[in-house]
C-alpha cells in the first residue's frame, strides 16, 4: 500500500523517460543545426529552450528525491542518473553556443558525421533508460548499453582522425583552436552517454 501510494504521487520512471526525451530532441536538433551554414539566433534560442526543459525535469527529480521515502532503486543512482542525463543536453547546448560564439560558418562534414553518431547514441540511451521500468527488459537494456559503448569507441576514433586532419591542413592557429574545442566537445557528449548507461547497467544488476 505504501509503495503504491508513492508510485501514484511521483513516478520516477516517467520523469526519467521525459528527461531523456529532451536529450533525444537536443541530439535531433543538433544534427539539423550543423547541416546549416550558420547558427542563427533562433537556433540558439531553440536549443537553449530544450536544455532548459531538461533542466526542469532534472530539478523536479532531485527535489522529489529529497521528499520521497520509498524509491524504485537506490537514491544515489537516481541522483546520478538525473545529473548524467542533464549533462547530455547541457553539452549539446554548449556546442551550439560555441559554434555561435566562434562565428563558425559553412557546413563541416566532420561535425555532421559527429552529429549523426551523437543522435544514434542518445537514442540508444533512451532505450536503456526506458528499459528500467521492468526488470524483464534486461536484454533491451543490455543491447542499448553495448551500442552506446560501441559508439563511444567510434567517437574516439573519429575525434582522433578529425584532429589529425585539422592539424595537418589548417593554417590559421585560431581556426585550429576553435575546431579542436568543438570536436573534443562532440566526443565528450558520447562519453557522457556512456556514463549514463553505466549507471543504468549498475541499476539493473542491483535489481536482478
Amino acid at each position: 500500500m505504501i509503495l503504491s501510494f508513492f508510485t501514484r504521487q511521483f513516478n520516477f520512471f516517467d520523469r526519467f523517460e521525459e528527461q531523456v526525451s529532451h536529450a533525444v530532441e537536443a541530439a535531433r536538433f543538433f544534427k539539423e543545426v550543423v547541416a546549416q551554414d550558420r547558427v542563427s539566433e533562433e537556433m540558439l534560442s531553440k536549443m537553449a529552450q530544450i536544455e532548459h526543459q531538461g533542466d526542469n525535469v532534472a530539478h523536479t527529480i532531485i527535489e522529489q528525491l529529497n521528499k520521497t521515502f520509498i524509491t524504485p532503486f537506490d537514491r544515489e543512482d537516481i541522483h546520478t542518473l538525473a545529473k548524467e542525463l542533464d549533462d547530455i543536453t547541457d553539452m549539446i547546448n554548449n556546442i551550439v553556443s560555441r559554434l555561435r560564439v566562434y562565428d563558425i560558418t559553412g557546413v563541416d562534414k566532420n561535425l555532421v558525421e559527429f552529429a549523426a553518431v551523437i543522435e544514434q547514441s542518445v537514442r540508444a540511451v533512451a532505450r536503456a533508460v526506458g528499459g528500467l521500468r521492468h526488470i524483464k527488459n534486461v536484454r533491451v537494456v543490455f543491447d542499448a548499453c553495448v551500442e552506446v559503448n560501441r559508439l563511444e569507441n567510434v567517437g574516439d576514433m573519429m575525434r582522433d582522425r578529425m584532429l589529425a586532419e585539422l592539424f595537418t591542413t589548417a593554417k590559421d592557429p585560431i581556426v585550429v583552436l576553435k575546431w579542436k574545442d568543438i570536436y573534443q566537445d562532440a566526443e565528450t557528449v558520447l562519453d557522457v552517454c556512456e556514463d549514463v548507461v553505466h549507471v543504468v547497467d549498475s541499476i539493473m544488476v542491483k535489481q536482478a
